[in-house]
């Protein structure tokens, strides 16, 4: 089982930038996986941010695309740089990880991809 550790939120003005840190502990199975990032704000669903795959695949929501950047560093380490933050995106930031992939890595955009999550950053934008 996976241990999913996020750090790096904070408050920041509009316009400012942050970046998260997730930091990974445990098995991993699979040779092809994906990490990503959701967020969840008061009153709202909670809704993918960006993901990345072991073969480097980014994938990023529409409203952040242009403005964060995910990245890894080697296999436990992961980033979010978020630019030019918006008010919209404040929420608690939650890293995740998915079982693994067979072949043909996807990394997904839906919640229940993803079995491993994290406790939560908070990022406040004002």
């Amino acid at each position: 089982h996976v241990q999913l550790v996020e750090s790096g939120g904070g408050s920041v003005q509009a316009g400012g930038s942050l970046r998260l840190s997730c930091t990974s502990s445990g098995y991993i199975a699979a040779r092809l996986y994906c990490m990503g990032w959701f967020r969840r704000a008061p009153g709202k669903e909670r809704e993918f941010v960006s993901a990345i795959g072991s073969d480097g695949s980014r994938k990023y929501a529409e409203s952040v695309q242009g403005r964060f950047t995910i990245s890894k560093e080697g296999d436990r380490t992961m980033y979010l740089q978020m630019n030019n933050l918006k008010p919209d995106d404040a929420g608690m930031y939650y890293c995740v990880q998915d079982a693994g992939w067979g072949s043909n890595i996807d990394c997904g955009r839906a919640w229940y991809q993803y079995n491993s999550w994290g406790q939560g950053t908070q990022v406040t934008v004002s």
